[in-house]
């Protein structure tokens, strides 16, 4: 039996054009003399849909398209297609009013419907807001074609469903595991339809937890993923299909939308092998691919076609002109040179050469006059006083605003460059640096830009070498530099990923060689940059703990971490 597995990049909302993703899978699926189509959970409105499912219309819509979808695919093939339903018995019974569903659709009609069981709500997940979950295990018998007499008994498994295996976790998460129910009725096969996010390392996990429970279970397994990114979450696709043993026996290509084919043994109830696509083994590698995906969907998502960023000749502004120019094309961006003063001449001549590499547009807007006349403007206001923090914040404040002109003038989206690093810590200007509509290197820290910028100029200077080896420096004084206020930024990130994704003590970070001084004015400076943070622009997130939809930390507070 023929198996489909198409790899979808939906837009939230946009059910009509999901819906002409889905027919067209299909089509060729069905051209392909497959006779099961797989799709990903939530394929008909997106996913994450969050307060979208508020709106009774929006429900009530997709109901409706699915009604016309199930009308215009292929009469011989079965498709798996994820929807949200409403809960009949929700007002009556207490629940909540939907379902995170699967329809199976074949010949015209929706065949059966399958409610997720397992509803994630930590980190950038909130499923229980929204769903009730399923309370039956989810299986369905298909005859691979009209002659054979044995139908193949298959299990259908929603995201989390499979992430509950206590064996493999050696906990359970969850009081009930679909797994377990689904091997108690004796299924065939086992389904997972996914919108699994992207972080560093995911896909090991993935494959290495959907291994374990093939092999333990005797029972093939495929799972297919969602691609493309929505708002700040980037999808990676990776599909994938492991046999009885254990084995990977297909691989879909990561963050590109793909349609892959696999074949059941229905003598032996086996996947037998197909095409494997390499994995990515460099991280950089892995998210320059999220960071360009997520780019490029976004903009396109959001309705704009070009962007508009500051170049100041440093490494972070480098590296998101790079990102842009490959999401969107050179010519649809747009790079601002505005230097001050206190620009130095070799940042105003590494921005020159960066977009000469790009190929970038590019214009120059020097900035000493505008400064001058707010001087004068403040001048009997801050007399007496020395120039200091509100004059540096003041040009940052400058080139916000022609940045936001720019946009309002011409409809560019404007990209900020800030990097993880400086938004833990607060070093950034609100209404300045942190303006912008997409923060496209927010979940990236200082010492990780430097390295993909070094591994984006492996073949050729994409970066100009003289970015790659100076002091990181914000020049908005004479000779300043990062470390006049930071630790190195290889002491901060790694006390930050102690501190912000592990959840180490201050005794821990002690112990692994930081001195107390330093961990103490860190977590000072995390904890009061908290407002800036939820003042930031929307941030693609690369990681598992990101400043964005999971980080749920409150502003005012009184918590005091114990620094000894």
């Amino acid at each position: 039996m023929k198996i489909a597995i198409a790899q979808l990049n939906p837009t939230i909302g946009d059910l009509a054009n999901n819906a002409k993703k889905i027919i067209e899978a299909s089509q060729f699926a069905a051209n392909q003399n497959a006779r099961l189509l797989l799709t990903p959970e939530l394929s008909l409105c997106g996913y994450p849909p969050r307060d979208l499912l508020l709106d009774p219309s929006f429900v009530k819509s997709i109901s409706i398209e699915l009604q016309s979808l199930a009308r215009k695919l292929p009469s011989q093939l079965a498709i798996l297609v994820g929807i949200v339903i409403p809960n009949p018995c929700a007002y009556l019974k207490g629940e909540k009013p939907l379902f995170n569903s699967v329809a199976w659709l074949e010949n015209g009609q929706i065949k059966q419907i399958f409610h997720k069981r397992l509803l994630p709500t930590y980190d950038i997940f909130d499923e229980n807001r929204y769903f009730e979950p399923g309370q039956q295990s989810n299986y369905f018998e298909l005859f691979p074609d009209p002659q054979s007499s044995t139908s193949v008994k298959i299990g259908l498994t929603i995201c989390e469903d499979l992430w509950n295996n206590r064996n493999f976790w050696k906990r359970k998460y969850y009081k009930y595991d679909p797994l377990e129910d689904l091997l108690q009725v004796g299924v065939d096969l086992i389904l997972n339809l996914s919108a699994s996010p992207y972080n560093i390392g995911k896909q090991k996990i993935r494959e290495k937890m959907i291994k374990y429970s093939s092999k333990h279970c005797n029972t093939p397994i495929i799972y297919v993923n969602q691609v493309g990114g929505n708002d700040d979450l980037i999808f990676d696709g990776n599909s994938f299909a492991v046999n009885k043993k254990g084995e990977i026996v297909l691989r879909s290509k990561s963050f590109e939308e793909t349609i892959d084919f696999i074949n059941l043994k229905v003598k032996n109830n086996d996947l037998s092998l197909s095409r494997i696509n390499d994995e990515i083994k460099i991280e950089e590698e892995e998210i320059w691919l999220a960071l360009v995906l997520g780019v490029k969907d976004y903009v396109r998502k959001c309705g704009f076609s070009k962007v508009v960023l500051g170049l100041s000749g440093g490494i972070d502004s480098a590296l998101v002109a790079a990102i842009a120019s490959e999401a969107l094309g050179p010519e649809n961006v747009l790079a601002l040179l505005m230097p001050s003063p206190y620009s130095s001449q070799h940042s105003i001549i590494d921005a020159e050469v960066l977009v000469k590499n790009l190929g970038i547009n590019h214009y120059k807007l020097p900035i000493k006059d505008i400064m001058k006349s707010y001087d004068t403007l403040l001048e009997s206001l801050f007399k007496g006083t020395e120039f200091g923090i509100a004059e540096e914040n003041i040009q940052s404040r400058i080139r916000g605003s022609l940045l936001m002109a720019i946009s309002n003038k011409f409809g560019h989206l404007v990209l900020s460059t800030g990097n993880k690093s400086e938004m833990a810590v607060g070093y950034c200007t609100l209404y300045g640096d942190m303006n912008g509509g997409l923060a496209v290197i927010l979940d990236v820290p200082k010492t990780r830009v430097f390295s993909l910028c070094r591994w984006l100029n492996r073949e050729r200077e994409v970066i100009p070498h003289s970015i790659l080896i100076k002091c990181p420096s914000a020049e908005l004084k004479p000779n300043q530099t990062d470390q006049d206020f930071l630790p190195s930024y290889e002491i901060l990130d790694e006390i930050l990923e102690r501190l912000i994704h592990r959840h180490q003590s201050v005794s821990q970070i002690n112990e692994a060689g930081f001195d107390l001084i330093t961990i103490n004015k860190v977590i000072k400076l995390v904890a009061g940059a908290e407002f800036k943070r939820k003042q930031a622009s929307p941030g693609l997130r690369i990681t598992d703990r990101a400043f964005g939809t999971g980080w749920k930390m409150p502003i005012a507070n009184r918590w005091k971490t114990n620094y000894s």
